[in-house]
């Protein structure tokens, strides 16, 4: 008997849809991680880099700042826009729009150096990194279910490839090598990429009919944008930051009175009402916003010249990566545990363990961060506690949604994760930027402590959401997991 949810999905075809040939299933997965390493190494890339490339194009530190709010504005686009093509245009031709956005992003700055140039690459770069959401889908849709759990494992240590490589690989590159010529490299990786996308992706059939709603998402990006502008440009727009924040806000309560009567919507907002759906994307939001807080804060810290400001460790970029590997490394633990956990019916558990550790390593580098004990010790466990909420929060609504609607629920939590990304960044750039000493025209000490209590404000949110709605949502859950027969 066909065994189905209460939105009415065939969990059969999730367990046991048509079966891949050997050789094709391998290059499939093969291509996943290469996508998901290459995906995830740009937006761990480039944050390091903001100190060089501040001196190098001579910018103040509000420009500086407008890079980083580039690739995130970009990645808030792609996380809504791409998983949505993905299940209305089908994989391969939307994984091959993001190998050539990606490109493209990589050889505008590569071939102009210069500020807008290099403005407009981290823009197209965030977009394509999005597609690090793709592969859930294609795997999902062509391979069957035991497979489907050998290439998710694939694809977490991809991930934690991505991490390590984008933190060491372009500080190694631009201590031997010039800016432009690694914007090359990465453009020459892009595209091997995308060569490899339209050889081992199937063509296929889009799984959900109709359009796209190509109005819906750019009324969407449009909204999404002016209130990213107005958390990552606050304190240094002044009054003139409600401007955007206006635009923004009624640009949503429009669109989302629009969504509701849309044939084909952006997202489908009932998603939310399923249980732990709606936690799930505050916690990817939250979390978000802790890393994006930790890598500012320590990327500027520790590559700020004690000689001229009396603090930090006068290290490079290269040097920054290595002191923060143990954030790449220990997410190769937590991420497929977590994703079991969340299987057998134990969401909150999963959300509340990853909050409780990087709580704790934002804890150690708010009482030391000069040392660099603290720094090793405080990155490990971000970066453990970080990608089990991740792999949490992603599972989530994979268990409750059609597969004809799994691009769309992992762009709903992609985007909460970009939102909150741009959040962190915001609230530390802020913070670094509010009273900067009148002397070096940096920020003061002081301002470090700030940023890392406000971050550890952010895991200790998750907690309190987590515990507020688990005991409605837990049972809910639960009773849908049984109902699929992914339970039992």
């Amino acid at each position: 008997m066909t065994r189905k949810t209460h939105a009415g999905f065939d969990i059969e075809s999730l367990l046991d849809p048509v079966p891949t040939p050997a050789r094709r299933r391998f290059a499939l997965i093969a291509v996943a991680a290469l996508l998901a390493t290459v995906t995830n190494a740009v937006l761990f890339m480039l944050p390091p880099l903001l100190p060089l490339m501040k001196d190098q194009l001579g910018l103040d530190s509000a420009s500086e700042t407008w890079i980083f709010t580039a690739l995130t504005l970009g990645g808030g686009a792609g996380f809504i826009l791409l998983p949505r093509l993905a299940d209305v245009l089908s994989d391969r031709p939307t994984a091959v729009l993001a190998g050539g956005v990606l490109t493209l992003g990589a050889l505008i700055p590569a071939v102009v150096y210069t500020y807008p140039a290099v403005l407009a690459g981290a823009a197209l770069l965030g977009f394509g990194s999005s597609a690090q959401l793709l592969p859930l889908g294609f795997l999902r849709r062509h391979l069957s279910g035991g497979r489907v759990s050998t290439a998710v494992s694939v694809l977490i240590m991809a991930t934690g490839g991505g991490v390590v490589a984008g933190m060491l690989g372009g500080g190694l590159t631009v201590r031997f090598l010039s800016v432009p010529t690694f914007f090359f490299i990465m453009a020459a990786v892009f595209v091997a990429t995308t060569v490899a996308l339209v050889l081992a992706v199937p063509r296929a059939d889009p799984e959900s009919a109709g359009a796209p709603g190509v109005f819906g998402t750019l009324w969407m990006i449009a909204w999404l944008t002016a209130i990213l502008l107005t958390l990552t440009q606050g304190l240094l727009w002044g009054d003139a930051v409600l401007i955007p924040l206006v635009l923004g806000l009624a640009g949503y309560f429009t669109w989302r009175r629009f969504e509701r009567r849309s044939a084909a919507p952006v997202f489908d907002l009932a998603i939310l009402k399923m249980p732990y759906a709606k936690v799930a994307c505050w916690a990817a939001g939250l979390f978000g916003a802790i890393d994006a807080g930790f890598l500012l804060s320590v990327t500027y810290y520790t590559q700020a010249d004690p000689a001229q400001t009396g603090y930090g460790l006068g290290y490079d970029a290269f040097g920054t990566g290595l002191l923060m590997l143990p954030f790449a490394l220990t997410m190769f633990i937590s991420g497929k545990a977590a994703e079991q956990r969340v299987a057998k019916g134990r969401p909150g558990v999963v959300l509340l363990a990853g909050a409780a550790v990087s709580a704790v390593g934002v804890a150690v580098l708010t009482v030391d961060h000069r040392h660099i004990w603290a720094y090793l010790i405080g990155a490990g466990l971000i970066g453990l506690g970080s990608r089990a909420g991740y792999s949490g929060a992603f599972a989530v609504p994979q268990f409750l949604v059609p597969e004809r609607k799994a691009g769309m629920a992992a762009g709903l939590v992609g985007t909460c994760m970009a939102i909150g990304i741009a959040f962190g960044s915001a609230l530390v750039s802020a913070l670094l930027l509010a009273s900067p000493d009148p002397v070096t025209g940096q920020a003061p000490e002081a301002a470090y402590v700030d940023s890392y209590v406000c971050t550890l404000a952010c895991a200790l949110a998750v907690l309190v959401i987590v515990l507020v709605a688990h005991r409605r949502s837990h049972k809910a859950f639960v009773a849908v997991l049984r109902q699929t027969g992914v339970l039992t």
